[in-house]
């Protein structure tokens, strides 16, 4: 897998820092797409999917009245066919950390599916006792998205709203404790690959299966 070049990471850097979001197109290539979601389809064929929820430890609740979607979180161990897409974000955790300051040290993914007539009211990526979750990274796996077909995400930032269509091999990068979105009602599958980049103090692991 080739890196980015370092001149395309310092426009994307600046872009992060004045808006607190981030869209970069064609972040992974047409074979790496291939890929990604093959071995997703893959593995929801053998549900291996739950239905995720809102809140984390006691408090989660699954709600289908704010969110619909099905998750499966990621091993870096064991889900190897992937491993282009990992290399990929470690590229952004040293761009981040290198230029940014942010002391990230590790990260957290799931598959997410939307199944037709699914969404996510608007929240915010963090919660009052966990605020390691620093950046919001999501990577769609949508081959041939067309108007009309819904599960856009809707990004809140100050008094304005942006709409953006979840097309294969498109990357959101966002400030999790900074910008408010919503994943708009699908009318056909979802995929994606979503996760957070995180700050870890030493000795401590925040993986939380019921976020």
């Amino acid at each position: 897998m080739n890196t980015f070049d370092e001149d395309i990471w310092l426009n994307w850097v600046d872009q992060l820092s004045e808006d607190n979001y981030l869209v970069i197109d064609d972040f992974i290539t047409d074979q790496d797409l291939d890929v990604f979601l093959s071995y997703f389809q893959e593995t929801l064929e053998e549900e291996d999917f739950k239905r995720a929820g809102i809140g984390t430890g006691a408090g989660f609740q699954q709600k289908v009245e704010i969110r619909g979607d099905y998750i499966r979180w990621l091993d870096r161990s064991k889900d190897v066919e992937l491993a282009d897409f990992f290399a990929r974000v470690d590229e952004a955790i040293g761009v981040l950390n290198r230029y940014c300051y942010l002391s990230l040290s590790g990260s957290e993914f799931h598959m997410a599916h939307y199944p037709a007539g699914t969404f996510y009211k608007r929240h915010l990526d963090q919660f009052n006792h966990r605020s390691n979750r620093l950046i919001s990274f999501i990577l769609y796996l949508n081959k041939n998205w067309q108007e009309g077909d819904g599960g856009e995400l809707k990004v809140f930032l100050n008094e304005e709203e942006r709409t953006i269509a979840p097309v294969a091999k498109r990357c959101v990068i966002m400030r999790s404790d900074k910008v408010e979105h919503e994943v708009l009602m699908t009318n056909k599958d979802r995929y994606s690959l979503t996760g957070w980049l995180l700050y870890q103090p030493p000795g401590l692991t925040f993986y939380d299966p019921g976020v």
